[in-house]
């Protein structure tokens, strides 16, 4: 089973392929498990990668570090460690947020690509930022529930990811996978990705950028999508139809398509 070990936690990824890299980044509570159909597919001509943040799936749930520019320094880490030149960074919701804070930390360098998936510069309705998802009031009542009733929580968020209801059998994997790590965790980090700003960030972005959005607003608005493409100079903007806050999984065949063709052009 593949994994890191840095000082304070064991990261682990999920590794199939040869060739030039691209690393698959998840979203808050979730796991390197949500890119199930991404991985097989991009292996057959590229290093394909899954990694599971600290306190997310494989990796160990250590209580400190859950903050965008820690991860961001795993992820870090991780390429490091692995060597990996040329990469493609796909980052879906707070994955994001991720590759952002790494872009802030570290510039671009081993990084020729990313791939955004359906995320929007800051998940806070700030007062100039009608885009955010969270207002302050719906954030409180959010961080109180995880600490009181997740199960209902995580049980109402699921199909609010989905354009279409998802079956009875996947709901339970996901369901499975987002209640692994401790509420403590699923607080921390929740809180910090909540009130991230990144506007400032993607004006300095200066590598070649698909922004990735379902047309389901149920989470994420088009408006947020169309802002991204503003803000970032070497930016695509590809809106899937039948898709809500996970085009890959809903839209499998067509995302792989599509980013595929993205990465044949850099």
């Amino acid at each position: 089973m593949p994994h890191l070990s840095i000082p304070s936690a064991t990261l682990h990824y999920d590794e199939m392929g040869t060739g030039s890299p691209i690393i698959f980044l998840h979203g808050v509570w979730m796991s390197s498990r949500f890119f199930a159909n991404q991985l097989p597919y991009f292996s057959r001509t590229h290093r394909a990668i899954a990694l599971d943040f600290r306190g997310h799936g494989k990796s160990t749930h250590v209580q400190t570090g859950h903050t965008m520019p820690v991860y961001a320094q795993d992820l870090r880490n991780l390429i490091t460690s692995l060597k990996l030149k040329d990469v493609v960074l796909v980052g879906w919701s707070m994955g994001a947020f991720v590759i952002w804070d790494y872009l802030d930390q570290f510039g671009a360098e081993n990084i020729c690509a990313t791939v955004i998936v359906d995320e929007a510069a800051s998940d806070f309705k700030y007062p100039d930022f009608p885009e955010g998802v969270l207002d302050f009031s719906t954030l409180c009542g959010m961080m109180s529930s995880l600490q009181t009733d997740r199960k209902t929580l995580v049980q109402n968020f699921i199909p609010s990811m989905f354009f279409s209801k998802p079956s009875t059998s996947d709901t339970e994997w996901m369901y499975d996978e987002m209640i692994l790590m401790p509420e403590s965790i699923a607080s921390a980090v929740f809180f910090d990705q909540s009130v991230r700003d990144y506007r400032p960030v993607l004006t300095k972005i200066s590598i070649p950028t698909l922004l990735c959005f379902g047309r389901d607003e149920k989470l994420i608005s088009l408006g947020a999508a169309k802002h991204l493409q503003e803000s970032i100079a070497e930016s695509k903007l590809v809106i899937f139809e039948k898709s809500g806050h996970c085009p890959f999984l809903e839209e499998s065949e067509r995302f792989n398509q599509v980013v595929g063709e993205f990465i044949s052009t850099i």
